[in-house]
């Protein structure tokens, strides 16, 4: 008959440190909680007087109340709206980042389509689809498969991969979305754009902030450089991930691997 065991060799409930455990969950719940205040505060406080100057920009270029008198003055409306448009656009990227870095972002995932959401993702930067007059091809479309994903967060996804391969395109390029199901239950979608492409080893600094492709001399592109980091961001919180290939004259292709649906 086995002999019981010694009260020594059981494992002790430390009392203190579960108490400290306790302590320190609620304090970092706290600082999460102070963390989405501060967020929602500055988002607010920033996007209000912004879509101010937007609309009332917006206003005045288009006349809506009776002539400006020097066309100057339209000039000069326009360039203010553009200019509070692009303002607007990074604040969001600013407030994305430091929510997804804080880990303060709420996710709620879920199966997503992704005809629909390329096609969302298509219809938002048609604008800019056109000026460049660039074709974007999505092979297979009508049967793709579904994502879990956030529906927010995977259309933001979309739309800044798809935005910057439009960006770095040739004016009159392709742009092609391929997606394919891939073994262990993951989806990988490739944005492949025509562009110059970039040295390998650049490759790892285009997923820091604020960084671009190029060296601040010689880029012509706009934008801050957030792009491809939320995207980074968002695919690790929704358990997946986001992988670029590149090499110069042969454009840069994106590769986003998320859960099937």
């Amino acid at each position: 008959m086995p002999e019981p065991a010694s009260l020594d060799a059981l494992p002790e409930y430390d009392a203190s440190a579960a108490r400290r455990a306790a302590a320190h969950e609620r304090r970092r719940a706290a600082l999460d909680d102070r963390k989405r205040s501060f967020l929602r505060m500055v988002s607010h406080e920033l996007r209000t007087p912004l879509n101010a100057v937007i609309g009332f920009s917006e206003i005045l270029s288009r006349e809506l109340y009776g002539p400006l008198g020097s066309p100057q003055y339209r000039e000069y409306a326009e360039i203010v709206h553009d200019s509070g448009l692009k303002l607007l656009k990074l604040v969001n990227q600013i407030v994305e980042i430091a929510r997804l870095e804080g880990h303060v972002t709420d996710l709620d995932l879920g199966p997503e389509g992704l005809d629909e959401a390329i096609e969302d993702a298509i219809e938002q930067l048609k604008g800019e689809i056109a000026q460049r007059q660039v074709t974007v091809t999505v092979p297979g479309s009508g049967a793709l498969p579904a994502v879990m994903a956030d529906s927010r967060g995977l259309r933001t996804m979309l739309g800044n991969l798809l935005q910057n391969a439009i960006t770095h395109s040739p004016v009159g390029g392709e742009v092609c979305i391929f997606v394919q199901a891939l073994p262990g239950g993951v989806v990988e979608i490739s944005i492949a754009d025509q562009g110059l492409g970039v040295e390998p080893e650049e490759l790892p600094r285009l997923l820091k902030p604020f960084e671009q492709g190029g060296s601040t001399l010689t880029r012509t592109s706009e934008g801050a450089g957030l792009g491809l980091p939320i995207v980074d961001l968002l695919a690790r919180a929704m358990h997946g991930a986001l992988r670029l290939t590149s090499r110069p004259g042969a454009g840069l292709t994106a590769q986003l691997s998320l859960p099937e649906g």
